[in-house]
C-alpha cells in the first residue's frame, strides 16, 4: 500500500464555466464550500449542474452563489429543491473581507469557475476574483490562442 501523501486523487468536476476565462481576467481563485440540501447533492452527483450564467455576490457578512442551475433530483418527488435558488458559500471571515474589499474598492467581480467534489466527497466551488475584459482584450486573447495552435501544428509537422 502506498503512503498517504503519494496517492494522487482526481477531483470529479461536475460543472465548469468555460466562458469565464475568456470574458474575465482572473486575478485570484478561492475554494469555497457550498451549503446544499440532500437532493442538491444527489443532483450534483449525476453531473447535470450548470454555472455558466451564475455569479457570486456579498450580502451582509456572507457570500451567495446566485443563478446556478442544479436540476431537480427525479427520485425526490415532493421533497425536491428549487433549481435556481441562492446558495450560501462557505468561506473564512478573512477571505470574505478580502473579497468584499476587492469588489467595493477595485470594481472586481466574483465568478464561479467550476463545481467539483474533493477527495473527501464534499462539493466545492472554485471562485475567481476577476476583472472584466474589454473587447480588444478578448480579441488579443483569441489571436494568441490561434497563434499557439498554429505553432504547435508547425512543430508537429516539422
Amino acid at each position: 500500500m502506498a503512503p498517504k501523501g503519494s496517492q494522487r486523487t482526481v477531483n470529479k468536476i461536475v460543472a465548469e464555466n468555460r466562458k469565464a476565462r475568456f470574458n474575465y481576467e482572473i486575478i485570484d481563485t478561492y475554494e469555497a464550500g457550498l451549503v446544499l440540501t440532500g437532493t442538491e447533492v444527489k443532483s450534483l452527483r449525476e453531473g447535470k449542474a450548470n454555472i455558466a450564467e451564475s455569479y457570486a455576490s456579498d450580502e451582509g457578512d456572507e457570500i451567495w452563489l446566485i443563478n446556478a442551475y442544479l436540476p431537480e433530483y427525479l427520485q425526490a418527488n415532493r421533497f425536491n429543491h428549487e433549481p435556481r435558488r441562492r446558495r450560501k458559500l462557505l468561506l473564512s471571515k478573512r477571505e470574505i473581507n478580502r473579497l468584499r474589499a476587492a469588489i467595493n474598492r477595485e470594481g472586481m467581480t466574483l465568478v464561479p469557475l467550476k463545481v467539483y467534489f474533493n477527495e473527501k466527497g464534499r462539493a466545492k466551488l472554485e471562485l475567481a476574483l476577476a476583472k472584466g475584459k474589454k473587447l480588444h482584450d478578448k480579441r488579443e486573447t483569441e489571436k494568441e490562442r490561434d497563434w499557439n495552435r498554429q505553432k504547435s501544428r508547425l512543430l508537429k509537422a516539422g
